[in-house]
C-alpha cells in the first residue's frame, strides 16, 4: 500500500489497515522462527545408531569360556546390513553363553532394537532358551566378568519368541545378580512376566526400554508400554555383584548394555539409543 493510498483513506479504514500490517509482520516473525526451530530439528528426538549396518565397530563379545574380544565361531557378524547371531560354526551349544557388549556405558536414555528369531535352536541349548534373548542394561563392565561368567550382572529386558500355539509374552524383565523394586515391593525372583502379546513365527519385533538411572525404568513392544518398575540394585547375596558393591551402595544408576546370545539364531536390523536427560 503506498503513501498516498494510506493518506486517501478515512481516520477509521487508516487504523485498521496500520493495525493488519503489524499482525502479518507479527505473523510473519512468527512463522520465520517456528520454520527455523522446526528446520534445525531441535524438537526432533536425538535417536543414535549404535549399529552402523557394516560391521562390529564399537562393540565387544564376550562368550562364556572365552576372553573378552574373542567372538568365538563367528557367533556375532554383520551380513547383508543385518546384526546376526549366528551358530553355524558350532558342533554344539555347550553352554557358551555370548553377550555383544557396546563401548560406552549409559544412565538416563532410551533403547530401541528391531529383531527376529530364525531358524533352529541351536543343539545342546537348554529348553527354556528357545527363541530367548534379550538386551542387557546397567551392566557391569565386560572387562569385570569372569572368563567362565555365563551372564552379567545386570537388568535383562528379555525377548521371547513363540512356538506357534502357547502364550509366551516377550519383554519381561529377568535380574542376574540383581533385584528391582515393582508395586513398591522389592522382587527378587529372577524373571517376571510382561503383559505383551505373543510373537510367533520369524516376524519382526520392536521393542524399546526406557531407562532413567536408578529411576523408573518401562519396556515398550511396537510402541506400548508393557512393564514397568524401578530402583534396579545389586543382590548382596550373589557372588559377583558382590564384587561389584562400594560403600554398602547396591544401588544401580548407570552400566554397559549387550545384546545377548542364548543358542536361539536371531538378527537385528536396527539397534539405536536416544540420550534422555536427567
Amino acid at each position: 500500500m503506498t503513501n498516498d493510498t494510506m493518506s486517501s483513506l478515512s481516520p477509521t479504514n487508516r487504523r485498521r489497515s496500520l493495525f493488519a500490517i503489524a499482525c502479518f509482520a507479527l505473523v510473519g516473525m512468527m512463522c520465520s522462527a517456528g520454520c527455523a526451530s522446526q528446520a534445525s530439528g531441535s524438537n526432533e528426538p536425538r535417536w543414535i545408531s549404535l549399529f552402523n549396518g557394516k560391521n562390529l565397530k564399537g562393540w565387544h563379545p564376550k562368550i562364556t569360556g572365552y576372553e573378552l574380544d574373542d567372538n568365538f565361531g563367528n557367533t556375532f557378524r554383520v551380513e547383508d546390513g543385518v546384526l546376526r547371531v549366528c551358530y553355524d560354526q558350532y558342533e554344539k551349544f555347550d553352554g557358551k553363553f555370548g553377550h555383544l557388549f557396546y563401548e560406552t556405558p549409559f544412565s538416563h536414555y532410551r533403547m530401541r532394537v528391531e529383531y527376529r528369531f530364525v531358524g533352529e535352536q541351536t543343539p545342546g541349548g537348554p529348553g527354556w532358551a528357545f527363541r530367548n534373548s534379550g538386551i542387557m542394561f546397567h551392566c557391569q563392565s565386560p572387562k569385570t566378568m569372569r572368563k567362565d561368567q555365563d551372564f552379567p550382572v545386570s537388568i535383562e529386558a528379555q525377548m521371547l519368541g513363540g512356538n506357534g500355539t502357547d502364550e509366551r509374552s516377550t519383554a519381561n524383565v529377568c535380574t542376574p545378580g540383581t533385584h528391582i523394586v515393582m508395586n513398591d515391593k522389592l522382587i527378587t525372583q529372577h524373571c517376571n512376566n510382561s503383559k505383551s502379546q505373543t510373537y510367533h513365527g520369524d516376524q519382526w519385533v520392536t521393542m524399546e526400554i526406557e531407562v532413567h538411572g536408578n529411576g523408573k525404568i518401562r519396556h515398550l513392544v511396537n510402541g506400548q508400554v508393557v512393564l514397568e518398575y524401578e530402583q534396579p540394585q545389586l543382590d548382596d547375596s550373589d557372588a559377583d555383584a558382590k564384587k561389584l558393591i562400594k560403600d554398602e551402595n547396591t544401588m544401580l544408576r548407570e552400566g554397559y548394555v549387550a545384546l545377548q546370545a542364548e543358542s536361539h539364531p536371531l538378527e537385528f536390523r536396527k539397534v539405536e539409543l536416544m540420550p534422555l536427560e536427567q
